[in-house]
């Protein structure tokens, strides 16, 4: 027995290891809050983590005895290994896909951008028409503003896709300018939070004026916008004067 949990000791600190390396790197790098929770990364990293620390220790833990020969052990855990590896290399493969690129201001409201928002097509555009805010493979989370364009057939055009379900404006980043740019246009688009539209929003309300309050803030004042992406709406709180962001709160709990 002391063989078998020598085995699965070390197997579970192996796999700690390379998880921590893998998924610490994804979320230093692009998911840190609130790109966690608009992306939904929730439902990716604990299957990750269950196959990682979980199902291949405790598959060594099992298969691991001390009257069986060394090679014929070392090929079951090589065996294990390698599914590990498969399935970290997938999971990988999907957060990296889903990394967030952009937070854009576009029209009312703030909008979370993935990398797999955005078309190949639109991407080799932009890196042509709009090279400072294009994105790259290394490009990491920036803010920007995502206005319609002016001119009014190219506006039609996007605003009809939208409706339609294809693309907006905030998977063409040829169009994306600066976030200073954009701050007179979202000032006026700030709201009181109980005049927040969203229906997702109507029984988050009370909590998110208590959190305003817990945290110095003052609900009655129009600082508020919401943020949207895959997971549940948050809600962005702005400095009044200098429209930094104060805070970003959650409406689920």
């Amino acid at each position: 027995m002391k063989f078998r949990f020598k085995a699965f000791g070390l197997h579970l600190l192996g796999s700690a290891i390379v998880l921590t390396l893998v998924l610490g790197g994804l979320y230093i790098g692009w998911y840190r809050w609130p790109g966690w929770l608009l992306c939904n990364a929730l439902k990716v990293a604990p299957i990750l983590a269950f196959a990682d620390l979980t199902l291949g220790p405790f598959l060594t833990l099992l298969i691991a005895n001390p009257l069986k020969p060394r090679r014929e052990l070392a090929r079951d855990v090589a065996i294990i290994v390698s599914v590990q590896i498969v399935a970290l290399v997938y999971g990988a493969a999907t957060l990296w896909h889903g990394r967030p690129l952009y937070y854009a201001f576009s029209e009312d409201r703030l909008q979370i951008v993935q990398a797999s928002d955005l078309k190949p097509a639109e991407v080799a555009r932009a890196l042509k028409e709009n090279p400072t805010l294009a994105p790259h493979w290394y490009s990491l989370p920036r803010w920007v503003w995502a206005p319609l364009p002016s001119e009014a057939g190219a506006r039609q055009e996007i605003m009809m896709a939208a409706i339609s379900g294809g693309d907006d404006v905030i998977q063409m980043p040829r169009y994306f300018q600066p976030w200073e740019a954009g701050l007179p246009k979202l000032r006026a688009h700030l709201l009181l939070v109980d005049k927040q539209g969203d229906i997702r929003l109507r029984k988050s309300k009370p909590l998110l004026r208590a959190k305003m309050l817990a945290r110095g803030f003052n609900p009655d004042l129009p600082v508020t916008m919401i943020m949207t992406g895959q997971g549940p709406p948050l809600i962005a709180v702005f400095d009044q004067d200098t429209l930094r962001i104060r805070a970003i709160l959650r409406s689920d709990r």
